[in-house]
């Protein structure tokens, strides 16, 4: 009998765990928009600083797409 009811916990814990793990995966997926642009901005910079780093592009061509992205940004707005 105790070993049937470790299964059975074993079995709960185990379902819990999947449970929150897809809640997480749902929750971070990126259906929402980031807050500001300038956020955005980040990211796409961060994308780009990520390729420089493998290799995929070099100086020349990051410093100019870094310089694209930045002229492209949306200016920021008083309330």
């Amino acid at each position: 009998m105790s070993l049937t009811t470790l299964v059975v916990w074993a079995l709960i814990v185990a379902a819990a765990v999947l449970v929150a793990r897809a809640y997480r995966r749902d929750s971070g997926d990126g259906r929402t928009a980031p807050a500001s642009g300038a956020e955005r901005d980040k990211g796409v910079e961060g994308l780009l600083a990520e390729r420089f780093a493998r290799g995929e592009i070099d100086d020349e061509e990051y410093k100019r797409r870094l310089a694209v992205l930045r002229s492209h940004a949306p200016k920021p707005t008083l309330p």
